[in-house]
């Protein structure tokens, strides 16, 4: 089904993420500071930060280092200068990419942007690009539990458009408006959220082969690797040997 080759995909990215904690820590850390400057420091009325919090509570953060995290957010700091900004592209195969970035000098983070790009077979594009291609969503991941059925009409109860079940997991789509609320309703119901995220799916997918998504994979680590760079988004399909032997 498609869930499953989509959460497959995720997975296989998230091998390469995992690898790289100093780097996450300091984009998670940057993410909360900018959240708690933006929205105020209460996770309970600011849901970007609570889901920054989430995220970096399930990378084993500790919580005085997020808490320090967000007093820098709302105090005179670094944090003031951060400026939300996204880069458009195509990668190796024409596979549509999105960069999603928290900089103080939009400069060095263009150019690092594209050097990245050009390195590795792709090219950045102008903005509206590739952007029409993706529609920003909520994806939650549970895990398996003798309770699909109440789990599953919980989640729809508080607004998600879709639930699937495979593995004994379920995988959980929502709207941008609902995606706190169905965590909420979820995590208040005691069920253990596994991976939640807000992120810019696809339309339309390219299918790689594997020395395509090998390419591919060189370029959006390059991505990830930059400090500037928070997020990165793709069109792509990995093969499905590749995601198998990923999970």
């Amino acid at each position: 089904m498609a869930g499953h080759s989509k959460w497959a995909n995720i997975k296989f990215r998230k091998g390469v993420q995992d690898a790289k904690r100093g780097k996450i820590f300091t984009k998670l850390i940057r993410e909360i500071s900018v959240s708690a400057r933006l929205g105020g420091p209460e996770e309970a009325t600011n849901p970007r930060l609570r889901d920054a919090v989430m995220k970096a509570l399930k990378a084993n953060m500790k919580r005085d280092t997020i808490d320090n995290a967000i007093k820098r957010g709302v105090g005179d700091n670094e944090g003031a200068h951060m400026v939300e900004m996204r880069y458009e592209g195509y990668g190796p195969s024409g596979v549509a990419i999105l960069v999603k970035c928290l900089s103080d000098n939009k400069n060095r983070t263009v150019s690092e942007v594209r050097h990245a790009f050009t390195k590795h077979g792709g090219n950045l594009g102008t903005d509206g690009s590739v952007a029409y291609l993706f529609t920003e969503q909520g994806e939650i991941l549970l895990n398996s539990t003798e309770k699909e059925d109440e789990a599953m009409d919980l989640a729809i109860e508080a607004g998600a458009t879709d639930v699937d079940v495979f593995d004994g997991q379920i995988e959980i789509i929502t709207p941008v408006e609902a995606y706190h609320a169905v965590i909420s309703q979820l995590q208040a119901a005691h069920f253990n959220v596994e991976h939640a995220h807000l992120t810019m799916h696809p339309q339309t997918t390219v299918q790689l082969d594997k020395a395509g998504a090998e390419s591919l994979d060189l370029l959006i680590e390059a991505l990830e690797d930059l400090d500037d760079v928070q997020a990165v988004y793709s069109n792509a399909e990995y093969p499905e040997q590749l995601t198998e032997s990923a999970n």
